[in-house]
């Protein structure tokens, strides 16, 4: 991750351990996820039950390893929004 905004100069580098909280948008978003397409397909039935668990136990490890630099993006704004820093 770079250590400043190009355009406003904003500080990434934040205080040791600030980008915890980004694990649990990412592991949050994935569980809901997760849970709505197991009921869907569930509910559908389209595929065996079986495929369905492996699909969606690939999608646990594919999306998560995909979507870190967007949770990270989203802690980061998130903070910026309730506790803005002017460096």
């Amino acid at each position: 991750m770079r250590r400043r905004c190009d355009w406003c100069g904003l500080n990434y580098e934040r205080e040791p351990g600030f980008f915890l909280g980004s694990i649990y948008v990412n592991y949050g978003l994935t569980a809901v996820l997760v849970t709505i397409s197991y009921f869907a397909l569930y509910a559908a039935n389209i595929f065996p039950q079986q495929d369905v668990l492996v699909i969606l136990a690939v999608f646990c490890f594919v999306f998560p390893v995909w979507f870190f630099r967007y949770a990270r993006s989203l802690w980061l704004g998130f903070d910026q929004y309730w506790d803005p820093r002017d460096d």
